[in-house]
């Protein structure tokens, strides 16, 4: 069955950002920011109890030390430095995890160093040592490095697929620092279209083999509800004629 994610916990301070309090009612996994891209030690401990009294699993969404550029912008990282990073990062979460009597359900990195660790092995092993500690799978996009190496760890992959981002030709996706928001019945198209056929449509109209064993909806677009909800229904209706 696939689920439904969302990157949950990115506000900061007294700056309220995303929709976590309605999308937390639709979703099956959240991705919480710890600290570094977004989100604080308040807002990570809100968006646990959020998703505890919703039944939610929650998992960790490390990214890299930029606030000002909301972790969307590359640094050149060394492998040692991407372990160091990312353990820091969940093992904060994990701490507020503990304490609400919840168990840490994967790791999904965050932004560009989703982006860097698709394409580079070395740094996917930093991601990968973190979750064979934590003894977690790791969510990413398929085919890439992010599969390939949680295989060299014996880690389970989650493949993700995502509706409110457009995808290259070589089957990166376009992280943009503003994304655009994304029509709803746009994001319910491509998801029939991964449900039926296993298939993307790239920005340039290609269409490329891909999968999914779990759909994600970014919090901060404006209008991240509607998009959920669309998906969802989608997700049903594929569930009822299955």
């Amino acid at each position: 069955m696939i689920t439904l994610n969302a990157d949950m916990g990115e506000s900061f301070g007294i700056h309220s950002f995303g929709h976590d309090d309605e999308l937390v009612k639709l979703i099956d996994i959240a991705n919480i920011a710890c600290g570094f891209h977004a989100g604080d030690p308040g807002s990570m401990r809100r968006t646990i109890a959020l998703c505890a009294q919703a039944g939610v699993a929650v998992g960790a969404h490390p990214g890299l030390p930029d606030l000002v550029g909301f972790g969307r912008r590359e640094m050149r990282l060394e492998p040692d430095e991407v372990t160091d990073l990312v353990r820091y990062q969940v093992g904060a979460l994990m701490s507020f995890i503990q304490d609400a009597g919840l168990a840490l359900n994967h790791i999904k990195p965050h932004g560009a160093l989703y982006g860097m660790t698709a394409r580079d092995a070395s740094l996917m092993r930093g991601v990968c040592n973190v979750a064979q500690q934590f003894e977690v799978p790791v969510l990413g996009l398929p085919g890439t490095q992010h599969e390939k190496v949680a295989a060299e760890y014996g880690l389970r992959f989650v493949a993700e697929f995502y509706v409110d981002l457009e995808y290259a030709d070589d089957g990166s996706l376009l992280i943009e620092r503003r994304p655009h928001t994304t029509p709803p019945d746009v994001a319910a198209q491509r998801a029939r279209r991964i449900l039926a056929r296993n298939e993307v449509v790239t920005r340039s109209g290609r269409a490329l083999t891909t999968r999914a064993d779990t759909i994600c909806v970014h919090a901060d677009a404006s209008n991240a509800v509607e998009v959920a909800l669309a998906v969802r229904d989608v997700l049903s209706e594929a569930h009822q004629t299955s």
